[in-house]
C-alpha cells in the first residue's frame, strides 16, 4: 500500500492536469430535460461568490515553502509581488461587491502571522482585519481559508508535512485564527484541495503522500471540532478539487476520513475527462497538438453536474458549494475553439440549475477567480474576471473580461434565463465524467447541434 496515494494522486491529476441555509436533498437521480431548458432560478437565497487565496494574490510574501519552491525552479516566474492584494485589496473588494457578489473567499496566510515558531505578528493579523472588516463593510460574507498550500520557511527547515509535529504546528495556528475571527461569523474552509496539495508537496518537498494525506485529515477534523466549540452555527469544509473519470480513487480516501465533520461539501470543478491514450488536442480544422498548458485542457461545462451528482448521492442530505470554478486561458489570449470566458459562465450557470432542479442541494458557487493571479509557478494561466498583466504591466491595472458583466446579470437574476440553451453543447459521455456520464447521460433540450468534441 506504501505509496498507493501517491501514484494515485499523479495519475488522477495528470488526467484533470493541474491544476447557508441547510435542507435536505433527496438521492439525487437525473430527470427528464424540461423543454424549456433550465428550469428556474438558482432563487435569491443563493450564495454568488468570488475566490481568491493569499499567497497568489497578495505579494510581499514572507519566508515560505513556495517562496523556496520557487527559488528551487528557474524556469517557473518570478513571484514579484503577486497581484498586490496586500495594497490593492479595497479596490479588488469594491469590484466583487459591484457584482453583487455575497461571498468573498481569502486565505489566511500562516507565514504571515507566525514569521517564528511561537512568534505572532500583530502586523500580519491587523492586515487580515482591514480585509476582513472591508468585505463585511461591502455587504459580503468572508470565506477563510485556513491552508492554501503555504507554510512558514521555519516549518519547512523542520520538514514541512514529513515532520509528525507538523500536526500541533498547524493546529497552534489555526487555533489562533478560529479565536480572532469565528466573531465574525466566516465561513471556514480548513486545507484547500488536500490532494493537490499532497502532489505539489510529493514533488518539491519529497513528502510520502500517505502520511501526509493522514495528517491533513487529522488537523482537518482536529480543527472543524474547535471551530464549532468557539462558533458553534458556524459552516465548515475542505473543498476537494474533482478530478473527472476518477473521482472515488482520487479523492475517495480523503473523504473516507473527513467525510463526517464537512457542514457542506466544497466542490472544485474545472475540467473533463481526458482519456490516458490521449495526449492531444483538438484544434480548428481537425489537426491536433499535445497540450502545452492549463488552457488546452478539456472544458466539459456540463462535467460540474455529474461532479454535484457525485457527492448529492455519496452525502444525501448535505449541501453543495462550488468553492472554485472557472476557465483558464493563455495570458488572456482568446481560446484557439473561440469560447469564451462568458459563454463559460453562462453554460456552467445552466448546469447549476439544472442539477438543483433535479433535486442537488446546490446553495453556493463562486467564481475562480476575481482577478488573475500567480497560479504556482507561472503567470500564464488567467483565471480572472479581470485581468492583470504581471509581467508587462507594472500599474497591475485590473482590466474587466466579458465575463463581468455577464456574473452581475446571472447574479442579479439568480441564474440564466429558463430557456436558455448552452453554447457548448454535451460533450461526448465518454469524454465527460465516466462512468456516470454514460450509465446516465442528461442532454440540452432542442439541441439539434452534434456533441462538442
Amino acid at each position: 500500500m506504501r505509496r498507493r496515494l501517491h501514484r494515485l494522486v499523479l495519475a488522477g491529476l495528470a488526467t484533470a492536469a493541474a491544476l447557508l441555509p441547510v435542507v435536505s436533498v433527496a438521492h439525487a437521480t437525473p430527470a427528464t430535460p424540461p423543454a424549456s431548458g433550465a428550469r428556474g432560478s438558482l432563487g435569491p437565497d443563493f450564495l454568488w461568490g468570488v475566490a481568491a487565496s493569499g499567497f497568489q494574490s497578495e505579494g510581499h510574501a514572507p519566508d515560505s515553502n513556495w517562496m523556496r519552491y520557487i527559488d528551487a525552479n528557474p524556469g517557473w516566474d518570478r513571484y514579484g509581488n503577486a497581484i498586490d492584494f496586500r495594497s490593492r485589496y479595497p479596490g479588488d473588494i469594491a469590484l466583487a461587491a459591484s457584482l453583487g457578489s455575497k461571498v468573498f473567499r481569502i486565505g489566511i496566510e500562516w507565514a504571515r502571522l507566525q514569521p517564528e515558531p511561537g512568534v505572532w505578528d500583530e502586523d500580519g493579523f491587523a492586515f487580515y482585519d482591514r480585509v476582513i472588516d472591508d468585505i463585511v463593510a461591502n455587504g459580503m460574507e468572508p470565506m477563510l481559508t485556513l491552508d492554501h498550500w503555504v507554510y512558514p520557511g521555519w516549518e519547512a527547515d523542520r520538514g514541512g508535512w514529513r515532520n509528525p509535529d507538523m500536526v500541533e504546528d498547524w493546529l497552534a495556528n489555526a487555533r489562533t485564527v478560529v479565536d480572532r475571527y469565528a466573531a465574525r461569523n466566516p465561513v471556514w474552509v480548513t486545507v484547500n484541495e488536500p490532494v493537490a496539495y499532497i502532489m505539489h508537496e510529493v514533488r518539491q518537498n519529497d513528502t510520502d503522500a500517505d502520511e501526509m494525506l493522514d495528517r491533513v485529515a487529522q488537523v482537518h477534523n482536529e480543527i472543524y471540532d474547535y471551530i464549532h466549540q468557539v462558533q458553534p452555527k458556524a459552516l465548515v469544509t475542505s473543498n476537494v478539487g474533482y478530478v473527472a473519470g476518477a473521482e472515488s480513487q482520487v479523492n475517495g480516501p480523503l473523504m473516507e476520513r473527513i467525510g463526517d465533520k464537512l457542514d457542506f461539501i466544497g466542490v472544485d470543478y474545472y475540467f473533463g475527462y481526458e482519456p490516458p491514450e490521449s495526449n492531444a488536442v483538438n484544434l480548428p480544422g481537425g489537426s491536433s497538438a499535445p497540450p502545452t498548458g492549463m488552457w488546452d485542457l478539456p472544458i466539459r461545462p456540463e462535467g460540474i453536474y455529474y461532479a454535484l451528482q457525485h457527492y448529492s448521492r455519496q452525502f444525501p442530505g448535505k449541501p453543495l458549494w462550488v468553492v472554485e470554478n472557472g476557465m483558464p486561458t493563455e495570458n488572456g489570449k482568446p481560446r484557439a475553439d473561440g469560447y469564451t470566458r462568458s459563454d463559460h459562465l453562462r453554460d456552467t450557470v445552466y448546469w447549476l440549475q439544472r442539477a438543483k432542479a433535479d433535486g442537488m442541494n446546490i446553495v453556493g458557487y463562486n467564481y475562480w477567480s476575481l482577478t488573475d493571479n500567480y497560479e504556482w509557478g507561472s503567470y500564464t494561466p488567467r483565471f480572472g474576471l479581470y485581468t492583470v498583466d504581471v509581467l508587462t504591466d507594472p500599474s497591475l491595472t485590473r482590466r474587466p473580461t466579458d465575463a463581468v458583466d455577464t456574473y452581475r446579470q446571472i447574479i442579479t437574476a439568480s441564474g440564466v434565463p429558463s430557456g436558455y440553451e448552452p453554447v457548448r453543447l454535451p460533450s461526448d459521455c465518454h469524454l465527460v465524467d465516466p462512468p456516470a456520464s454514460c450509465d446516465s447521460p442528461v442532454t440540452v433540450p432542442s439541441a439539434a447541434a452534434a456533441p462538442a468534441p
